[in-house]
């Protein structure tokens, strides 16, 4: 038929929320077969929780299809949610094999978002979002989490076409099945370890193994301005407030302080522009860990402000 590459989505904000909805809308009307597989209920801030030992409801959502006013005879869609945290969905819909839930699907990408909220220097650590792109990718599936970095409204539409543009760039250098996929070859699969290579496929490589993932953030109103920056430093005061019975405390910050440290996610954002960053997948003693050097290059940007060795 001719269709796009397939990708698998997910999110924490839950398979309702908005931000997923559009993110399924705008793919698939593009022509992008799609697995979806989102928690049930909202898990924001859950980080890389998991829900062991416990039994998960996997229920069929392509109830969806017609809410969202997908065309019947587009691409191929599966949609179901799991009463688990993004990382829960993450391992099931790849462990469990996309062949056995999503029928001819093979994703070549995960796409995790869009969350409402931004997901900016320390916030990557607690983010649900971005820990449901790297649990992808820790089995070996490349991917992107994308988040509004604003509460003040859930206009997903600003910044579609940055969001287009980096998954396309994405997608021009993932590999049609990916070569990674269940980390088969364990520590042994580090391609972007040749120095032969020149640094731009070094990167590539590491995008493609699940070793670096990316985070896009969208701006409040957006300029126009593409960044792709380190993360910055921003500090929750406040942090705890009483119940209101007294018995107990309510974890959320009173106000947020962002260093003014210039070319960081932090500053972009508040300038509105939408800001990528290039993230580890890996602890920094871990053996699959990608070197300092090849991710200070992952930072270099083309004259349109996407990473430069997305071509």
């Amino acid at each position: 038929m001719g269709w796009r590459e397939p990708l698998f989505l997910t999110n924490d904000d839950g398979i309702d929320a908005a931000g997923l909805h559009r993110l399924i809308q705008i793919l698939h009307q593009r022509g992008h077969p799609l697995a979806v597989l989102a928690p049930a209920r909202q898990q924001s801030a859950s980080a890389m929780r998991l829900s062991l030992k416990h039994k998960l409801e996997f229920r069929d959502r392509n109830d969806l299809v017609e809410t969202l006013k997908l065309d019947h005879d587009g691409p191929p869609i599966e949609i179901f949610s799991l009463d688990g945290t993004p990382c829960d969905c993450a391992i099931v819909a790849i462990d469990r094999g996309f062949e056995s839930w999503a029928g001819l699907i093979r994703p070549q990408l995960c796409i995790s978002g869009i969350n409402h909220g931004p997901n900016i220097s320390i916030d990557v650590i607690h983010s649900g979002t971005v820990s449901a792109a790297r649990e992808a990718a820790l089995y070996g599936l490349p991917g992107i989490a994308l988040s509004l970095g604003t509460y003040l409204h859930e206009d997903y539409t600003i910044a579609n076409d940055a969001i287009l543009t980096l998954v396309d760039r994405a997608l021009s250098i993932a590999s049609d099945e990916p070569t990674n996929l269940m980390r088969t070859r364990g520590s042994k699969h580090r391609p972007w370890s040749d120095e032969q290579m020149n640094m731009d496929e070094r990167i590539r490589e590491a995008f493609r193994s699940g070793d670096i993932i990316l985070n896009l953030n969208i701006p409040h109103e957006w300029n126009g301005v593409v960044e792709t920056v380190p993360l910055g430093a921003r500090w929750y005061h406040g942090a705890t407030t009483s119940s209101s019975d007294n018995a107990g405390f309510i974890v959320g910050a009173a106000s947020i302080e962002d260093e003014p440290l210039p070319k960081t996610d932090c500053s972009g954002l508040m300038a509105g522009h939408v800001v990528i960053s290039p993230l580890a997948t890996w602890p920094q003693t871990h053996p699959l860990n990608v070197p300092d050097v090849i991710l200070h290059a992952a930072l270099d940007e083309d004259g349109e402000g996407y990473p430069a060795w997305l071509v």
